[in-house]
């Protein structure tokens, strides 16, 4: 604090206050001369009473120090490496071996040559001090290294219990509390002063000078927010306090007189720069080193030598939060935020956003995460290789999250964007694409068809076929439930346009439906189900909305329109990842998790929520929608483009909305992957635009999930996903009825009554009355849903008769007869023949033809050239 003006008024006020208090000092100096008398003296008993009751903030105990979150090694290895450190004083609390003696030598030289003599309070600095201070001299410290111990322990306390509503407010407080721990002015000062020493005393009373010697120097302050000798150590010179040379030690040890006037971090200061050798801190360096030598602690030769040597500092910048973990920033925020957020966390961080603010800057701890740093490695050039920060035309983002499917534990999580929470711009953001807004990200993107997974699911919970075959046409109308409370239905009428480049769609099974990810086909399966139950399906699967809908709700189920079928929800990639990974782990979802233990500074492990695993679906449904969703990879498949082809079974699903959004999202049995590539604020046409390499903006996602997963295969491997169930793959066979002459409207009605989808063919001659259906495509029995197609008569037909076996004369005969006429045909010599025999005839018996066509006629002979044709005798 500066200095201030003394008056006449002030310096008898200062007098008279030093005498009142001089009864309690009395008592101070009593317990104060040695240590010895400290504590064995009976005169002193009384004065050692007042010592009794130590706050326990001054206890010796670890101060305020960084945490560090940690990502996994990786290969095997059962190891750790720095993510990101996180502080509001950046110190690294060491033990008291872990310090050069040197530094001890100088601090005590130049701060309390006489520590190992008093009590905790030196009476002959102390007495200077006040004296001085009281008849308006310079304001003089006095204090001993106990004594200054107590006070920071003091500031550091003002540092954790400053509250207000405002950072204003709270860091008013600090302020207040800093100044009524430092004031040595007046009354005040003394009081102050005076309830020091009784701490100071105190604490040498129950812990020994080594333990406070280290205690002060693990929490001092070396300037802005260096604290600790380790800390200055590593951020000025690069090294450890154990590795500190004389010229170090000394220049650290000065520096603690006014850490942020001496510090030599800043060598641009025109007062005390590189300029000018930092002239100030070499000036009180050589204040401590002369100090050493008077104290017989150097040598003469020692002593010049080091008085000689510039000041040079090794300054080593320690970056805080999460822009230290690179490629890996995205991943560490989300870390960071589950510290400060996730409510699964409370126990070991703290209740309120403020405690665990509080916990994750000053707690010291140690966060150890899920991160797999082969598969981030992979997943960070993968993203840099084929998806730049930024590009004209659109705000291009891209994001892939890998999940471990039988722990849910996050292994990857890469962006195409620099990490910048401080100021956005064109490929820079602080928002976590992977996650939800209330871990740090936007409001999520549309999932487009990967959202078919949960119409899959609900087909199959009601015991439907994925073989099963529907009406997928584009160009009619579904009726779609959309009601949880009743039975009302959405009426939407499809065109090509609903499907993905103007498809028109097909009669066919749902696993069909689910490769080519044909809209239309989930549309004729939703009108059999309901899409409340689909939401609900989503739900189950821990699906929730990517951002807070107006009425503050994150549940897919509130809202439910016909259009929820192809995803046109906003959800985070991480939590479709983990819905897929749902489904590859047997229908078990594991709560996406990103931590693995924690360590409070002194090494304790902290009590983490268990692992929230739980079955949403039985096994059989999960197996056999596996069976649906890995036509999706293979050839001909939507997504056979993002298979890696490395022979491990795999499944998944592809997803676009609108031109705006694209995702692939594939498993093994062992790692989900989730890609998406789009507009991350819903700008620009992704398939319009084409990053630097050529790569069109809608294909990237095929790249980053094809590479990503070929490296979780290659570490990871996968097994053979089960067989599906039977009863959910079986062809479901029905009844058809004979609808041969009907109208074609009634054999319509009959026929999708009984559960098929109805054709209509060409109009041909036939021998049903005009309009009447004069064939069908099926009969007996075909499968459910299926396509029947009916041929239609247009009233002009005659029926060709039988005449198999006859002569060729009289079967020529009979088709006259019939209106016909018939044309000798093919025929075939037979030694055994009597005569002439008619074989076949074209068209066939029973055949419909043309009132006066003509029928080919085939027969046998003995003798082919000798037979009667119809025209002379007969051949009997």
């Amino acid at each position: 604090m500066p200095h201030m003006k003394r008056t006449i008024g002030g310096v008898l006020g200062g007098l008279l206050g030093l005498v009142g208090l001089s009864a309690v000092a009395g008592i101070l100096v009593a317990a104060t001369v040695t240590p010895a008398i400290a504590v064995t003296a009976a005169g002193t008993s009384s004065a050692i009473s007042l010592f009794d009751s130590l706050p326990s903030d001054l206890e010796v105990d670890r101060p305020m120090e960084s945490s560090t979150i940690w990502g996994n090694n990786g290969n095997g290895q059962d190891g750790y490496y720095k993510l990101a450190t996180f502080y509001d004083q950046n110190r690294e609390p060491v033990e008291y071996d872990d310090v050069t003696q040197t530094v001890y030598d100088a601090l005590l030289s130049s701060e309390d040559p006489r520590y190992y003599e008093h009590g905790g309070v030196d009476l002959i600095g102390t007495t200077r001090a006040l004296l001085n201070n009281a008849s308006g001299g310079s304001q003089q410290g006095g204090s001993s290294i106990s004594q200054q111990y107590v006070k920071n322990v003091q500031i550091q306390a003002c540092e954790r219990s400053a509250t207000g509503d405002t950072q204003e407010e709270q860091d008013a407080a600090r302020i207040k509390c800093y100044n009524e721990a430092t004031d040595a002015n007046g009354v005040d000062g003394y009081q102050r002063k005076l309830q020091e020493m009784r701490y100071a005393i105190a604490i040498e009373q129950r812990y020994s000078k080594e333990e406070i010697l280290i205690g002060y120097l693990n929490l001092a302050n070396f300037g802005g927010t260096t604290y600790g000798i380790q800390a200055a150590a590593q951020h000025y010179y690069g090294v450890n306090a154990s590795d500190l040379n004389l010229n170090q030690a000394a220049t650290l040890a000065g520096m603690l007189q006014n850490p942020n006037t001496f510090r030599i971090d800043l060598p641009d200061n025109a007062d005390n720069g590189a300029e000018n050798g930092y002239a100030e801190t070499q000036q009180r360096r050589d204040s401590v080193l002369r100090r050493m030598y008077e104290e017989d602690i150097l040598t003469k030769q020692e002593y010049e030598d080091t008085m000689a040597q510039p000041i040079e500092p090794n300054v080593q910048d320690l970056n805080t939060g999460c822009a230290e973990a690179g490629g890996a920033a995205y991943f560490c925020q989300y870390v960071k935020n589950t510290v400060l957020y996730d409510d699964r966390y409370a126990d070991a961080f703290g209740d309120t956003a403020e405690e665990r603010s509080d916990t994750l800057t000053r707690g010291g701890l140690d966060i150890y995460t899920t991160l797999d740093n082969d598969l981030q490695w992979s997943a960070q050039n993968t993203m840099a290789n084929h998806v730049p920060a930024s590009i004209e035309g659109m705000s291009l983002g891209a994001t892939t999250v890998q999940i471990d499917t039988h722990t849910g534990n996050i292994l990857s999580m890469a962006q195409n964007t620099t990490f910048n929470e401080v100021q956005e711009s064109a490929g820079q953001t602080g928002l976590i694409y992977a996650t939800d807004r209330t871990m740090g990200g936007g409001a999520g993107f549309s999932a487009g068809s990967t959202y078919k997974l949960f119409t899959l699911v609900d087909w199959l919970l009601n015991g439907r076929s994925v073989n099963e075959q529907l009406n997928g046409r584009a160009n009619q109308t579904f009726n779609i439930p959309t009601s949880c409370t009743d039975d009302s239905k959405t009426s939407l009428r499809t065109t090509t346009k609903d499907n993905f480049a103007g498809n028109g769609g097909y009669v066919g099974p749902v696993r069909n439906f689910t490769r080519d990810s044909l809209n239309t086909g989930f549309y004729a399966m939703a009108s059999q189900l309901n899409v409340c139950d689909i939401n609900q399906v989503a739900a189950d699967f821990g699906v929730v909305l990517g951002a807070a809908d107006e009425n503050g709700s994150t549940a897919v189920t509130d809202q439910n329109f016909a259009n929820n079928v192809i995803g046109d929800k906003n959800i985070a990639p991480i939590a479709m990842a983990s819905a897929y990974a749902t489904i590859a782990n047997g229908g078990v979802r594991c709560e996406p998790t990103a931590i693995v233990r924690v360590t409070s500074g002194d090494g304790d492990e902290l009590t983490m929520p268990e692992t929230q695993c739980e079955r949403v679906v039985d096994e059989n449904i999960a197996a056999t929608a596996e069976y649906a969703l890995e036509t999706v990879l293979q050839s001909g498949g939507s997504g056979s483009q993002g298979n890696a082809g490395d022979g491990v079974p795999v499944f998944g699903k592809t997803g676009t909305h609108e031109g705006v959004q694209t995702w692939l999202i594939q498993s093994s049995s062992n790692v989900t992957t989730a890609a998406w590539a789009g507009n991350s604020i819903g700008d620009g046409d992704v398939f319009a635009n084409y990053t630097p390499n050529g790569e069109q903006v809608a294909t990237l996602r095929y790249a980053l999930g094809r590479e990503n997963q070929a490296a979780a295969n290659a570490k990871y491997g996968g097994d053979a996903f089960p067989d599906p169930d039977p009863n959910l793959t079986r062809t479901v066979e029905k009844d058809v009825p004979n609808v041969v002459g009907q109208t074609q409207s009634a054999a319509q009605s009959t026929l999708e009554a009984a559960g098929f989808t109805v054709s209509i063919g060409d109009t041909v001659t036939g021998t049903q009355d005009a309009g009447r259906v004069e064939a069908q495509s099926a009969s007996g029995t075909a499968p459910a849903n299926s396509t029947i197609t009916l041929t239609i008569s247009d009233g002009n037909g005659v029926e060709v008769p039988d005449i198999g076996g006859q002569t060729l004369a009289r079967g020529i005969s009979a088709l006259f007869d019939a209106g016909l006429r018939g044309s000798p045909g093919s025929c075939t010599q037979n030694d055994d023949a009597k005569g002439s025999s008619i074989t076949g005839t074209s068209p066939a018996a029973g055949e419909a033809i043309a009132d006066g066509g003509t029928v080919t006629v085939d027969y046998e002979a003995k003798n082919c050239d000798d037979v009667d044709t119809g025209d002379g005798g007969d051949d009997d």
